[in-house]
């Protein structure tokens, strides 16, 4: 059975809501964020890289949700949601499960500009390109999602899964705000947030959820 390392308010929590799409049974292990929001040591030993999500099964240990959520629904799921090479919708399917890296890495770039001093009008050209590559990625989401109920296909997939934490958990980090002027992206959060195995893994796992033994 697979363990997943949960850490509070982190994209851990994609990993059970795949699970719970896929009808899968796991283990859920809690570790909470130290008063500096922080992994605590025993999170942070679990794997080299120290980050949020991982996993263990059996002898595995494997990190980067991206990596999780396709081993999981190829391996266990029977490739249910994933789409296929062979797929005409293949190639947005490769391109939205890396939307996450594209946009959580111009968020981080983007703090890390201010906190450097440099303002959003500033003459700077790291704040200029952040802002120019966040402005495209949003451009690209809208348009996408135009032309097609979901990211990857149209049908519901884990570029789905992947994607949704950086609409709306992500924002408590500063990320852009769903809002009227993106209004395909806010239909789209609406129509999946509305998924009945989403909800179960945000009342289990979510930013809000508590740990069950607390």
């Amino acid at each position: 059975m697979i363990t997943i390392h949960h850490l509070g308010v982190s994209q851990s929590d994609r990993v059970v809501w795949l699970m719970e799409e896929l009808g899968l049974p796991y283990e859920l292990k809690w570790y909470d964020r130290g008063s500096d929001f922080l992994a605590p040591p025993e999170y942070r030993a679990l794997h080299p890289a120290g980050t949020a999500p991982v996993i263990t099964d059996g002898s595995l240990v494997m990190a980067e949700s991206t990596a999780i959520v396709e081993y999981v629904s190829q391996r266990y799921g029977e490739g249910r949601l994933s789409v296929q090479p062979g797929e005409a919708d293949y190639p947005h399917y490769l391109y939205w499960m890396q939307f996450n890296n594209n946009l959580q890495s111009i968020l981080f770039t983007k703090l890390a500009a201010q906190s450097a001093g440099a303002e959003p009008d500033a003459d700077s050209l790291m704040m200029t390109t952040t802002l120019r590559r966040e402005e495209g990625i949003y451009r690209a989401l809208e348009q996408r999602l135009g032309e097609s109920d979901y990211l990857g296909a149209p049908r519901f997939s884990c570029a789905d899964i992947m994607s949704l934490f950086n609409l709306t958990s992500l924002t408590m980090l500063g990320a852009r705000e769903v809002d009227d002027s993106l209004p395909n992206t806010r239909a789209y959060v609406a129509r999946v947030s509305e998924r009945p195995a989403y909800q179960k893994a945000m009342a289990i796992a979510g930013p809000t959820a508590s740990r069950p033994d607390a």
